[in-house]
């Protein structure tokens, strides 16, 4: 009997040639869709200021503060030690609490920052008033 070489072997083979296009087209789907589903990562409520005049229709405390650190609640001028208390007695009395914030633009971020920390003492949602541009 006689048994004969085999010189050439049959390899099974894969070509990977295409899969370096696949893996690339793979990436690029994958990032373009993670930024559609969270495209801003801060969210942020901003105020609006289209039009000077806007309804309001739930019941808001509006917060004054001018540039010599006058703080008055709903026009009753307050100390700012007693801010937080009265804050307290007004927001007590509302389903939601909204406290609107009257500032004048010469007022440090802190000055401003401290009446916001109040607020959210109180659990309240602090809105900043702005001014229509003209």
């Amino acid at each position: 009997m006689r048994f004969r070489k085999r010189n050439e072997r049959t390899r099974a083979e894969v070509s990977t040639s295409s899969l370096n296009d696949i893996m690339f087209m793979l990436l690029l789907f994958f990032l373009i869709i993670s930024t559609m589903v969270n495209p801003s990562v801060i969210k942020l409520t901003l105020p609006k200021s289209t039009s000077s005049e806007q309804t309001v229709a739930k019941k808001m405390v509006t917060v004054s503060v001018d540039k010599n650190l006058n703080y008055a609640v709903d026009d009753q001028p307050v100390a700012f030690p007693d801010l937080e208390s009265v804050l307290a007695q007004k927001l007590a009395a509302l389903n939601e609490p909204t406290v609107v914030l009257r500032v004048d633009n010469l007022l440090t971020i802190q000055d401003v920052v401290d009446v916001i920390d109040i607020g959210t003492k109180l659990h309240a949602k602090m809105v900043l008033s702005t001014q229509a541009k003209k």
